[in-house]
């Protein structure tokens, strides 16, 4: 019986696809697996540069490509398009054997040989060459093969290599691209991961090489299978792993462990594998949680994707923070009786206005949260000793005594009225998990982890035993959308010698991503471990069009832009639930919302749950972690709006709070701005936003 691998790529394609030639494919592809001889379905390509290649027959106009072995029963399907533009693609391509890594790799033959007399001209007439710094010997050892070498010497900028991203094996296109960007050829092949071993592979085995290949073609075993696989295509894309992700989910790790990486690097997919790894090779339970329940909502989904067996996806829990907080606290004390912000805000105000204190509700609240919590203070000498982490505004002796004589009155008035806040059922479950000698979980996987707050990571050093692989982290500082300043240490988690860093962007064109990046050129972002975070080295291999930027003089006049850059979209055959709608405040999502249902394009907010499936999604910037869209608008980006003057701590107040508020502002625009795959439009009315000075 022969076996099917599907080529990655082509889930893309496949949900492109209408829904009739979907049906067809699907149709051919359970008969083609059914079938005792497979080659009685298939037709030779004439004049194939490789003859390995063959067609299926899905309807008289479409066709499928197909990679035959010369032996062995596992074929391999790379395209479906129309009849001639098919065989035509056949006829292009080779399909060869990595040397490096022993995996399958599709080049476009033709277009090389086409491209390489040009190329050469241009560099006989340019005095250096783009990779004059690397030797032939390093370029063969990270796999490049003789074609793509003799291609590689000619060229004379990174421009020339970007353009054969579309016909270069993408394997050795990487390794280029990875060089050309400044790396060692022994970083290159660090990043190559754990399938560059230096062994040798047969170049002719290509069933060998497919079985290898499991970061590009996904083995189908059967017709329920190929079903389950066509039924989620794009789904199932995402969660594919590259060589350097899966060194990262498998290895094994003497304590906490945590990866970093830019957006769209695919930290949540090895957040993913990484709990299901451990819930495999474990019997205790794991928890795979983050900071918001649309976070959550999106990991379950994730899971049930990845996971088929009951029992190892029964042995992973997936809950935000907060929600295991209340938990533990529910189990012991009931339900809390919650103290809401308005009201806390009155109690603050209740007593500066008694005492005639010089410090704002807001300085208050903060102090209260960030030093006194944090560092669970208990008197008011450990206050006065206390270090202020990421607090700006020096305080002397006396104001420190103000101070704490406010908070002591804040929380008698708590204790009397039996009032608890968020982070105050998050001390209590911390303290309830620290008195137990039996934990709830062998091992945490964190998502997002740039975004939880000292008092939750904790609860969640309390959840688990210190042992080996206790806690793996997934986060990038970078998209902090939240004030937390955290240092790991502080807390009693140790990731030093244990961090790992991804670089390839699978989600964002080059174009988004380097237009993002300009958000933060210049800030000094943390690393949540006593260090600076850098984002240098994080690149795209996708290339489409450059953000669109477009000003206008209301808001009126601005929400009708919106409308016809998505009805753009929708006329271009991008589905409603592929386009997403970001703004920084509320009521601006709801004017958003309204405005594309008038003119009867359907649009739902963002709510805690996933995304809509038909419609376009409208979401505060906040809400968008997470998310991705084909297309994205992101809206009101004005003087006013972006930063909310209320968002922003006033620098006379706190200085080092005002700097950590604008630091957090650009983080939220560019985690916004790069939610989008293919087209990103940014706008404003009036006067645009301070952040997007210099930019354009």
């Amino acid at each position: 019986m022969p076996s099917l691998a599907i080529d990655r790529d082509f889930l893309r394609e496949y949900a492109k696809l209408d829904k009739p030639v979907q049906d067809r494919v699907t149709e051919a592809f359970a008969k083609f697996e059914q079938s005792s001889h497979a080659g009685q379905h298939l037709e030779k390509v004439n004049n194939a540069r490789d003859d390995r290649f063959r067609t299926i027959r899905i309807t008289q106009f479409w066709r499928g490509v197909v990679l035959a072995p010369e032996s062995g029963d596992i074929y391999t399907l790379l395209k479906v398009l129309p009849h001639d533009d098919a065989y035509a693609w056949a006829q292009r391509r080779l399909a060869s054997v990595n040397s490096a890594t022993g995996r399958i790799e599709i080049r476009d033959v033709a277009a090389i040989e086409n491209t390489l007399p040009g190329l050469s001209g241009i560099a006989t007439r340019t005095p250096t060459r783009l990779f004059d710094h690397v030797n032939d010997a390093d370029l063969r050892r990270l796999g490049i093969d003789e074609q793509t070498l003799a291609f590689a010497r000619v060229l004379t900028d990174s421009v020339q290599l970007d353009a054969a991203s579309a016909f270069l094996p993408s394997a050795q296109w990487d390794v280029l691209a990875g060089l050309a960007a400044g790396l060692s050829p022994e970083e290159v092949w660090a990043e190559l991961g754990d399938v560059a071993t230096g062994q040798e592979f047969d170049p002719n085995d290509i069933s060998a090489a497919v079985v290898r290949s499991s970061d590009r073609l996904v083995l189908v075993d059967g017709p329920a299978e190929l079903l389950a696989v066509f039924r989620h295509p794009f789904a199932l894309w995402r969660i594919y792993l590259h060589p350097v992700q899966r060194n990262v989910v498998e290895a094994h790790y003497k304590g906490s462990a945590r990866v970093t990486g830019g957006p769209g690097t695919g930290k949540t997919v090895v957040a993913l594998h990484r709990a299901n790894h451990l819930a495999q090779a474990g019997k205790g339970q794991v928890l795979l949680t983050t900071f918001t329940s649309t976070l959550t909502a999106s990991l379950s989904a994730g899971l049930k994707l990845l996971i088929e067996a009951d029992q190892v996806r029964g042995r992973i829990d997936v809950k935000n923070v907060d929600q295991l907080a209340h938990q533990l606290f529910r189990d012991e004390h009931g339900p809390p009786r919650l103290l809401d912000s308005g009201h806390e805000d009155d109690m603050w105000h209740s007593i500066i206005t008694r005492n005639s204190l010089p410090f704002s509700e807001s300085f208050l609240r903060n102090e209260w949260r960030q030093v006194v919590l944090v560092h669970q203070l208990a008197t008011a000498e450990e206050y006065q000793a206390a270090r202020r982490t990421g607090r700006g505004r020096r305080l002397g002796p006396r104001q420190k005594t103000q101070i704490w004589q406010a908070i002591q009155d804040f929380q008698q008035q708590l204790h009397h009225g039996g009032w608890w806040t968020h982070e105050t059922v998050q001390v209590e479950a911390a303290r309830l998990l620290e008195q137990r000698t039996e934990k709830p979980y062998e091992h945490i996987v964190v998502d997002e982890a740039q975004d939880l707050s000292p008092l939750q990571w904790r609860l969640l050093r309390s959840a688990v035993p210190r042992q080996a692989d206790d806690l793996f982290l997934a986060g990038d500082t970078h998209q902090r959308i939240y004030s937390h300043v955290v240092s790991l240490r502080d807390v009693g988690i140790h990731v030093t010698g244990r961090s790992s860093r991804l670089t390839l962007n699978y989600r964002t064109t080059a174009e988004i991503l380097s237009w993002s990046l300009g958000l933060l050129h210049g800030e000094p972002i943390d690393d949540m471990d006593g260090g600076l975070d850098s984002i240098a080295g994080c690149r795209s291999e996708m290339h489409g069009m450059p953000p669109a930027l477009t000003g206008y003089r209301s808001k009126a006049n601005e929400l009708d832009g919106v409308v016809a850059t998505v009805r753009t979209w929708l006329d271009a055959g991008v589905a409603p639930s592929e386009i997403g709608v970001a703004a920084r405040a509320k009521w601006l999502v709801d004017s958003a919302v309204e405005a594309l249902n008038a003119e009867s394009i359907p649009a739902q907010p963002l709510t805690a749950s996933e995304p809509p499936d038909d419609a376009i999604a409208v979401g505060t910037m906040h809400r968008m972690k997470g998310l991705e869209f084909r297309c994205l608008a992101v809206v009101g980006v004005g003087e006013n709006h972006v930063p909310p003057p209320n968002a922003i701590t006033p620098a006379e107040e706190d200085d080092a709070a005002h700097r950590q508020d604008m630091q957090r502002e650009r983080c939220l625009v560019f985690v916004a701005c790069t939610r989008a795959r293919e087209q990103l439009a940014v706008s404003w009315h009036g006067a645009r936003s301070p952040l997007l000075a210099g930019l354009s």
